[in-house]
């Protein structure tokens, strides 16, 4: 325990002093003693969990007096207690034994000794506690190896695999998310033992599985994790539309590339470029909806037609499934889905403003991570292919950036409104005022005119009788 700080040395003598009020031994467990060996603690602030042998809320309620602090929250259903002070989230729950019934992850608990609950933690790195008590304060009780294992990268189960794994199935997730975060290894039996135990999922809720999903999602390179899942099959029972994305398809000597290995790769170029959650999301979606929309023509090969508009359908559904949130984020993702093919295809063609000026206009307030994930999209085996796409791709990013700035499209909205078109020409509101302000955007788009209010209100004066009598007829 030797160069933690100020704060959290207080913290830890204040509880040593609560505990001993009490009458009750306190430990530090979890993942703050994990995270000082792997010097990955943060001053700032977090999470610090203690076991104590009694009463885990009484404890609490003396450590908030001692901390001078009223943030405090009782669970007494559980047996446990948050206290709240100053950035730090201090959790305190007595020791406990856990047994389970196989068909439910809620343990029934029994009060326990320190190594019991050592016993029920899920792996070794996490079952490190340090005392808290006056006799041995800061002393490491180690039983399983645990530090051992922070030293050799390895992620193993305290117990028998098939038992850690029987009891609470999320804990296979948890070891894949950890090997994911920390670039550990999982010990071979403990992957055998995910192997076999993979069915035991179908327990778990959707709540549960995506918070370890999205932590996964996060890590430096999140493929790692996502070819774990693949590989144990617990890919094909969590997330199946990603899992059928697997395999290559041969016709006539013509293949395809593996879209799920492809789909990692896209996803860890994206995580090297940003810390978004949800653009990570986009990049693990944007070809979710090939295996359906999937044709060979003998005269193109392959083809995925409609699978950018297809996927971003099928992401409400997938948003859906996993309860995240049906809100700005899914549509954040569903707007990058349906337009991931554009900026691409201009690659191929001969590059026009109109269709750079629909892109931007399309693509609004999301166009920089719209780019940046058509540039993660650019992925082959070949090298020297590679280096050429990505060459015409930054042509194509000048172009757009130019383009942007010189016709003022970022965040476009129409220069002119509705109400101001029916002003100008005593229109009342109706079909008409939509079919004049669709006039104007598409001029600024062919540039007919400039993105400017005088000139959307001349051009609407221009065309008012054209438009009012084709209308009209």
């Amino acid at each position: 325990m030797d160069n933690i700080n100020k704060t959290h040395r207080k913290i830890f003598e204040a509880i040593s002093k609560a505990g001993e009020d009490c009458g009750q031994e306190v430990f530090v467990v979890g993942g703050y003693v994990r995270d000082y060996y792997l010097h990955r603690l943060s001053g700032e602030g977090g999470d610090i969990d203690f076991v104590t042998l009694g009463s885990g809320i009484n404890v609490a309620r003396r450590a908030a007096e001692i901390l001078d602090t009223k943030d405090v929250a009782i669970f007494k259903n559980f047996g446990t207690a948050h206290v709240r002070y100053k950035s730090f989230d201090l959790e305190f729950v007595g020791a406990r034994k856990e047994s389970y019934e196989r068909h439910s992850r809620k343990p029934i608990v029994e009060n326990g000794s320190l190594e019991d609950d050592q016993l029920r933690r899920d792996f070794t790195i996490n079952a490190l506690t340090w005392s808290l008590n006056k006799e041995d304060f800061g002393q490491l009780h180690d039983p399983f190896g645990g530090l051992q294992d922070l030293e050799n990268k390895l992620i193993r189960t305290p117990v028998e695999p098939d038992i850690t794994f029987s009891d609470d199935p999320l804990r296979m997730l948890r070891a894949i998310r950890f090997a994911t975060q920390l670039d550990f290894e999982i010990e071979e039996k403990t992957l055998d033992s995910i192997r076999k135990s993979a069915h035991r999922m179908e327990i778990i809720s959707q709540e549960r599985i995506v918070d370890e999903l999205n932590k996964i999602i996060m890590s430096p390179i999140p493929s790692v994790g996502f070819a774990h899942l693949f590989e144990t099959g617990l890919l094909k029972i969590i997330f199946p539309e990603l899992y059928n994305l697997r395999g290559v398809e041969e016709v006539n000597g013509i293949r395809h590339k593996d879209n799920f290995w492809h789909t990692l790769q896209v996803l860890d170029n994206v995580a090297m470029r940003s810390e978004d959650l949800w653009l990570r999301w986009a990049a693990i979606l944007h070809d979710i909806a090939k295996p359906p929309t999937k044709r060979f023509s003998p005269l193109v090969g392959w083809t995925f037609h409609g699978h950018d508009a297809l996927g971003a359908r099928w992401a409400k559904r997938i948003f859906r499934k996993f309860s995240l949130p049906l809100d700005h984020r899914l549509r954040y993702v569903q707007k990058l889905v349906r337009l991931h093919l554009r900026p691409i295809a201009l690659v191929n063609e001969i590059v026009t403003d109109s269709a750079i000026r629909r892109l931007i206009v399309e693509a609004g307030d999301n166009l920089d991570d719209l780019m940046t994930l058509c540039r993660a999209d650019i992925t082959s085996k070949n090298t020297r292919k590679v280096k050429q796409y990505l060459r015409n791709f930054d042509a194509v990013e000048q172009k757009v950036n130019e383009v942007a700035e010189k016709d003022r499209l970022r965040n476009w909205k129409p220069p002119i409104t509705g109400n101001e078109i029916m002003q100008a020409l005593q229109l009342r509101p109706g079909p008409q005022v939509g079919i004049i302000k669709k006039a104007v955007e598409e001029a600024i788009m062919e540039g007919e005119i400039p993105n400017e209010h005088d000139a959307a209100y001349n051009y609407v004066l221009k065309i008012k009788n054209r438009v009012l009598e084709t209308d009209n007829n």
